[in-house]
């Protein structure tokens, strides 16, 4: 079996060159932009981010990045303790380029998912899918609590709908939480289980 070697993200010459689509609560964050240098140079100019909660979280989630600068790229290094602060919550965030007299544009944006802190939560940190399919096999298998029978797809309660309403809710959230699974396998590059191996 092939053994794959990550590359050490404490060294800058391996750091990201865009900003990743996810980040994890309490994790170091790093990236960098040398493609901004050309036109920005690290000696006039300056890059920072703003941060705000796109998911209803209120300003007081949002928050700040101010990159570093070197000659070859503007750095972000956001340190664990910082990074602990803040929410799990789906971001939007937009990239400016700030003159010495506070002349500023807006170079880029985008989203980010911040994830929890798998640490310290105590959250639930299922996915809708595999909550709703949790609920419908314990509803099948006469095993539900209160909450799960209660619970409730396209305004009807699990515990009212008949058994081939049930069947048809699980597999469509079984086949939602199998590409669920397979995206987070083929992100990490493992087998996905569509491939089948013939030994002759």
């Amino acid at each position: 079996m092939a053994v794959t070697i990550l590359a050490n993200l404490f060294d800058r010459s391996n750091y990201p060159t865009q900003e990743p689509a996810s980040l994890a609560a309490g994790d170091r964050w790093t990236w960098k932009r040398p493609d901004l240098v050309g036109s920005y140079p690290t000696s006039l100019y300056s890059l920072s981010y703003e941060f705000q909660d796109d998911a209803g979280g209120g300003s007081a989630n949002n928050f700040t990045i101010t990159a570093l600068e070197t000659t070859e790229a503007y750095i972000v290094e956001v340190i664990s303790a910082t990074t602990a602060a803040y929410s799990p919550s789906t971001y939007r965030w937009a990239a400016f380029i700030t003159t010495s007299d506070s002349q500023r544009v807006t170079v880029d944006s985008g989203f980010l998912a911040v994830e929890a802190n798998y640490a310290i939560t105590t959250a639930d940190q299922r996915s809708h899918a595999k909550k709703v399919l949790d609920n419908i096999k314990a509803v099948m298998e006469n095993r539900a609590t209160i909450d799960q029978s209660s619970f409730s797809i396209a305004g009807r309660s699990l515990s009212r709908m008949s058994v081939d309403e049930l069947f048809t809710y699980r597999d469509r959230y079984q086949t939602e939480y199998n590409q669920e699974i397979k995206r987070a396998r083929i992100k990490n590059k493992k087998p996905t289980g569509n491939t089948i191996g013939v030994r002759f």
